[in-house]
């Protein structure tokens, strides 16, 4: 079979012949993979620098992606093998049936979205009905599905941050509330933030960034004083985008009633991620048939991967490898 094949962390996978996969227990399907979304944590684990990195070369990258089974039904899974290949191996009792009249690109670019925004808000975040919600970093395909499904899940104010312009204003549209450019100079950011949660205070932070954005909005949400109670705010990290490191004083700590979580490989309870995929992500798939959730798509032949591997995608766009 054809394969996206990784011969060196570090370096570009190559389109080339690969052994098919073959069963080895009954627990185990084989499906002939339509499509499969390129992604940063993709990017990352092939490149030797994320802490899901491959331990073992030769590998086929991709995680999961849209198969079909041998009786015709399209699914969803993640792969017991690579996933960006023309075949590959899922778990019999871990896919997902795709409803008929939503995309293979679409559906295969979905669920990623989904865990960085829903797993966040829902599970790590604990949103509640009525609670104000800022994404930082939202102009990107997961910060802009974290709005919409915040929305969805009953947020009263949603603030979204972001660089891209065009990608921002667009938020408005997708239910953001209020939107803060990180183009503009730091002190005007902080006293834009602290207006709003003296105004509405924010219950949760879903952040894309970390780096110094994430910096600015400690700063902003920082108490001070002796007698002072403040509103308590989680903090949910997702990524990284600005930065991996950021340094946080105890006195911040100290002084206000925020609390710093993870939403990532590794952080997720596994009955948490067994619900997200019985109950919120079927759910998220008949969301986007009914064209209430939007994410925008680009897609490229697999025998391309090596020449779109690093290819610049339009801001809130995400690449779907098709077989």
């Amino acid at each position: 079979m054809k394969a996206a094949v990784l011969h060196q962390l570090g370096t570009v996978p190559t389109y080339e012949e690969f052994p098919d996969p073959i069963t080895q227990s009954p627990d185990q399907l084989l499906v002939t993979v339509k499509a499969a979304a390129i992604k940063n944590l993709d990017k990352l684990r092939a490149s030797g620098t994320h802490y899901a990195s491959y331990k073992e070369v030769p590998v086929i990258v991709g995680i999961d992606g849209v198969g079909v089974l041998p009786d015709g039904t399209r699914v969803y899974a993640q792969g017991i093998t690579g996933m960006r290949a023309e075949k590959a191996l899922i778990d019999k009792n871990r896919f997902i049936v795709i409803p008929a009249n939503i995309s293979d690109s679409l559906a295969a670019a979905l669920p990623n979205a989904a865990m960085g925004s829903a797993i966040a808000l829902l599970y790590r975040g604990q949103l509640k009905k009525g609670e104000v919600v800022l994404i930082n970093g939202a102009t990107g395909v997961t910060g802009q599905l974290a709005v919409q499904l915040a929305k969805h899940y009953g947020a009263s104010t949603i603030i979204a941050t972001g660089r891209n312009a065009q990608a921002l204003e667009k938020l408005h549209s997708l239910g953001a509330d209020e939107i803060i450019s990180l183009h503009e100079p730091e002190e005007n950011i902080i006293k834009q933030l602290k207006e709003i949660h003296a105004r509405t205070p924010i219950d949760t932070v879903i952040d894309y960034l970390w780096g110094r954005p994430m910096h600015l909005i400690l700063t902003a949400l920082k108490g001070g004083g002796i007698g002072v109670y403040t509103h308590r705010v989680r903090i949910v990290t997702v990524g990284s985008m600005a930065g991996e490191n950021l340094e946080v004083a105890s006195e911040t700590l100290r002084s206000s009633a925020i609390e710093l979580l993870g939403s990532g490989i590794g952080s997720i309870q596994e009955a948490d991620f067994r619900q997200f995929n019985t109950v919120n992500l079927p759910e998220l798939f008949q969301l986007a048939c009914a064209g209430k959730l939007q994410l925008e798509t680009e897609t490229a032949a697999l025998q391309d991967i090596a020449e779109v591997w690093h290819k610049e995608i339009s801001s809130g766009k995400r690449l779907v490898i098709t077989m």
